[in-house]
């Protein structure tokens, strides 16, 4: 039975964080109403990791069954370099703690088109398109969304609102929350091939990624293609980065083949490390990519976005519901903020750095560290817990318990 209209809550963004929302939302009786600028779902492939965490929580909407039979399940993970060394990590190691031990490969919109068709069942919810959030008003008891559309300009009022409108987010603006942190000087570069790079570099994971101080890369195997990313360099001009020639070159030191590269998707796109100030204000919030922004080594923005979904969507229920005061919603800051400061940024920009060093006494530690580890089987247990995520719910959860 859905709760009272006044209880509405607005959701900016149609992406995976804010239907999941929704559907949280949605689930417990909450009406709710998503404004998605676009005239359809977005369907752009920059995420397309699952974490194990994140698997076991999209479980409760049915979505993970969905998703396992659209995506690839990868259960190792891999380091590697162009002279031969290898490290592998097997996720079964940490089979006691997740259902689903194992990436799973699958494109973000994906999951949209899922939660989507199952939020359409509600007769509380509704997705309406080509509806740009383009500000926000709040008083002591409502917060009002301005929304533009094909029709003109009108003014949506709920009882709360959720920011989940990516990186340039809207909300965050309207609201005159800074985004604190950096942009990194080098872009990123992401092409897909349908070439099989297992069919020709022994045992490759599909999820490996190369150290190199010329030019590291990661390759991650999708059902259909394999995704690889480069770094790109300063100078580098984007016709020459997404010319025919450019891409060759770079697939070709990656394996060097007679035949060129059958090319079936470019994009570049810039690389920041940063996190909102805050995640609230007033009656709005922030999640997802509105609320920070990492770099993809790592496969954790989405996922950490889904899970910022999850904690605010319980909070406000709770609060809804009256069975608890409006403060609890205080703690989905102080929960999930510092897990964006403490393991997202820290663990993305671990990552960069270690595979891009030209300190040959740092690429000979880090490789002997890691090699280490993942020949210890605690070592790497405790390694895939944190790479994983579980880790960091797990702070999350006993962060501010009161």
């Amino acid at each position: 039975m859905p709760l009272k209209a006044n209880n509405r809550v607005l959701i900016a963004g149609a992406g995976p964080v804010g239907l999941v929302a929704a559907n949280c939302l949605a689930d417990a009786g909450v009406p709710v109403t998503v404004f998605e600028a676009e005239p359809a779902l977005p369907e752009n492939l920059r995420a397309s990791t699952f974490h194990p965490p994140t698997l076991d929580m999209l479980s409760c909407f049915g979505a993970t069954e969905r998703l396992l039979k659209m995506g690839r399940r990868s259960p190792r993970l891999q380091y590697r370099d162009r002279a031969g060394w290898v490290v592998d990590f097997d996720m079964g190691l940490i089979a006691d703690r997740t259902a689903h031990p194992f990436r799973l490969q699958c494109e973000q919109y994906k999951l949209n088109h899922v939660l989507a068709e199952r939020l359409a069942l509600f007769p509380h919810a509704r997705i309406e398109f080509s509806s740009a959030l383009v500000g926000v008003e709040q008083s002591v008891d409502l917060v009002y969304a301005l929304i533009e559309e094909d029709g003109g300009a009108r003014r949506e009022g709920g009882a709360w609102l959720i920011g989940t409108d990516g990186g340039r987010s809207r909300v965050r603006e309207a609201l005159g929350i800074p985004l604190e942190g950096f942009t990194w000087p080098e872009r990123f570069l992401f092409t897909s091939t349908p070439f099989n790079f297992a069919d020709a570099i022994p045992d490759l994971c599909d999820v490996s990624y190369f150290a190199d101080p010329d030019e590291w890369y990661f390759l991650l195997r999708v059902p259909d293609v394999w995704r690889a990313l480069f770094p790109i360099r300063a100078e580098e001009r984007d016709e020459e980065i997404l010319s025919e020639e450019g891409l060759q070159r770079r697939l070709q030191r990656v394996w060097t083949k007679a035949q060129r590269y059958e090319i079936v998707h470019r994009t570049i796109y810039s690389v920041h490390q940063r996190v909102a100030a805050r995640y609230r204000e007033g009656r709005a919030f922030l999640a997802g990519d509105a609320a920070h922004l990492n770099n993809p080594l790592g496969g954790m923005g989405m996922n950490g976005g889904i899970h910022d979904a999850f904690n605010l969507a319980e909070k406000l229920i709770r609060v809804i519901r009256g069975d608890a005061s409006a403060e609890e919603l205080d703690r989905y800051e102080r929960q999930r903020r510092p897990i964006a400061l403490e393991y997202v940024n820290t663990i993305t920009i671990e990552n960069k750095r270690n595979l891009e060093t030209r300190d040959p006494v740092r690429q000979r530690e880090w490789r002997a560290q890691l090699t280490r580890i993942a020949g210890d089987q605690a070592a790497a247990r405790k390694y895939l817990l944190r790479s994983s995520m579980i880790e960091s719910l797990n702070k999350a959860s006993a962060l501010q318990r009161t």
